[in-house]
């Protein structure tokens, strides 16, 4: 009997299922944390951005390294992979300084305007790099 699904999707929807549950709850947090801090506390969105983005970074490591990404791929020098956990959270630290510079800035928008891209753009491009390159 033939099995509809590989090995390999069985373990890519796995990863997908457990990003989505620690991703998900990374990508409220900075949401909400950057929305919070620019909307409460009247700092500047961008600076808000970045404070949130600096504590979610640290904890978003441990998460998805030891559980959205578990036993993916084979495990390179940590100082390595821990590099290019960096540099893919930066990418998508820039992409949501944009949708907060664009929607806020340019276009005069309210601070919640850039949540709707930051929680469904911003968390595939950080998936597909983390799985392909981070912790493939």
């Amino acid at each position: 009997m033939t099995t509809l699904i590989s090995e390999e999707q069985k373990a890519l929807i796995g990863q997908i299922i457990r990003f989505g549950i620690s991703g998900g709850l990374l990508t409220i947090f900075v949401a909400v944390g950057y929305w919070a801090i620019a909307e409460f506390f009247h700092i500047d969105p961008n600076l808000s951005l970045l404070i949130i983005f600096v504590i979610a970074s640290g904890l978003g490591y441990i998460l998805h390294s030891r559980f959205s990404f578990k036993g993916h791929g084979a495990r390179d020098n940590p100082h390595v992979r821990t590099l290019k956990f960096l540099t893919t959270n930066c990418l998508g630290f820039a992409a949501n300084q944009f949708f907060v510079w664009w929607l806020v800035k340019q276009m005069g928008g309210p601070t919640w305007w850039p949540i709707p891209p930051i929680i469904l753009i911003t968390p595939i491009l950080t998936f597909t790099l983390n799985r392909k390159w981070v912790f493939g």
